[in-house]
């Protein structure tokens, strides 16, 4: 056992700020006050559900997470945001068709009186997607300082303790760091210059990080994960997390690759596509936005089967995905997977899977655990990139000095770990000689 790390109560309530009060947001917020009022289950959040093994076997100690550390309580979240249309959460979320309207006419109260603020947004990023209720500024720095206002008038109008933002937005267009990301200097001096290598989401995140806010980004961009902003949030102490939420087709992936690895079967070729009919299958319907979102997708078989360790089994892997805006499916995502797999003596086989899923009804307990855990990682006083949280990500933001970690199962050890190693409980390594020694 060691000392305990010292964590600041969870007094008061935390203000949520996701950035896009759409499908995902509204089934977020519609879903946290139907919990709340006791008329549906938590299901998939592992803050609300999930337990932790703590000491050896024997003890028979397999508390409920929001038991051994202090997690805001779903009473205390407050929530607000931007979008580019008007409509108010309750509206939205009829838009977005994720929620029966049986279950949403329940808190359509509570729904209606979340109203969005005017977005910073600029169609160059974001191509498939228009709208009217955006911010106007003489530059990107001044957007910044709008979002700021926004941010402290909903902290002080709710009289809100502390405060997460969320990026829920649309994937932007695929960019690569440039001068402009290299240090918070030349960061602040692009946004002055409206600079085109900063996108509306680099806008947010710059303001959240300045106000010493945890930021997490639930979708592929470049976003955080640029060095300006690394070095801002070492400045304000800020806790990073992202990108890009492992929901549908790359969270089968990070359960079977593993598995298949564990084994040593080999991988010849693995075919992925999707039909997507909700926002986010038009914004990816741009070939610029797909390709961000491609690059996260297709990065996670690379790491998790490393060829270059076992060419023989996966050096020649051809790896394919699609995704394909069908409209009438509106929210209901439907994957297909074909793995051409190669076993004992060269014999190959093949694995087949058909996924139809809900796309935001996966992605709402992330965001909210997200969310909680965040604001954990700030009162603990972590600051920087929080790569414990990789459980929740495609593409786990991660130190440049080290590979990123897709192994779902050892991305669940890493986070138990680091609850454990909070509370100051033996970290668990699952060798077990002491039973039998």
């Amino acid at each position: 056992m060691s000392t305990p790390v010292a964590i600041a109560p969870a007094r008061g309530k935390l203000g949520v700020l996701l950035v896009g009060l759409g499908a995902v947001s509204t089934t977020v917020i519609a879903g946290v006050l139907a919990i709340r009022k006791g008329i549906a289950k938590p299901i998939g959040s592992l803050t609300q559900m999930g337990t932790i093994r703590l000491g050896k076997r024997t003890e028979n100690r397999s508390p409920k997470i929001s038991d051994i550390v202090p997690l805001s309580t779903l009473d205390d979240l407050v929530f607000g945001g931007w979008d580019i249309f008007e409509d108010d959460c309750y509206a939205a979320a009829r838009t977005a068709g994720v929620i029966e309207p049986s279950l949403l006419d329940k808190v359509r109260p509570e729904l209606e009186q979340i109203r969005p603020w005017p977005a910073v947004f600029d169609q160059r990023y974001v191509k498939r997607l228009d709208g009217p209720h955006v911010k106007k500024g003489k530059n990107k720095k001044d957007l910044a300082e709008q979002v700021i206002a926004d941010i402290r008038q909903f902290k002080a109008s709710h009289q809100l303790d502390r405060l997460v933002m969320v990026w829920c937005g649309s994937t932007e267009v695929f960019m690569t760091e440039s001068e402009a990301h290299a240090t918070t200097a030349c960061f602040e001096r692009a946004l002055e210059a409206n600079d085109p290598s900063i996108p509306s989401s680099m806008v947010y995140a710059y303001a959240a990080i300045r106000e010493g806010i945890p930021y997490a980004n639930a979708a592929p961009n470049l976003t955080a994960d640029i060095p300006a902003l690394v070095e801002l949030a070492a400045k304000t102490k800020t806790p990073l997390a992202g990108k890009d939420l492992k929901t549908g087709q790359t969270l089968l992936k990070t359960i079977i690759a593993p598995g298949l690895k564990a084994r040593l079967l080999g991988v010849d070729g693995w075919y992925s596509t999707n039909i997507l009919g909700n926002r986010d299958g038009e914004v990816l319907d741009d070939p610029e936005s797909f390709k961000t979102k491609e690059e996260s997708k297709k990065s996670v078989l690379d790491y998790i089967l490393q060829p270059q360790l076992y060419p023989d089994l996966y050096g020649h892997l051809c790896h394919v995905v699609r995704i394909n805006y069908y409209p009438p499916r509106g929210d209901n995502k439907e994957g297909w997977d074909n793995i051409d797999l190669v076993g004992w003596l060269g014999y190959p086989m093949q694995l087949k899977i058909n996924f139809l899923c809900r796309d935001s009804i996966l992605a709402a307990p992330i965001v909210l655990d997200v969310a909680l855990f965040m604001d954990l990682a700030s009162r603990a006083g972590m600051s920087g990139v929080q790569e414990w949280l990789s459980f929740y990500f495609k593409s786990p933001v991660h130190a440049p000095q080290v590979y990123p970690e897709h192994d779902l199962f050892i991305q669940l050890m890493k986070l138990k770990n680091t609850l454990r190693y909070l509370k100051g409980e033996e970290l668990i390594t699952h060798l077990g000689r002491e039973y039998y020694d």
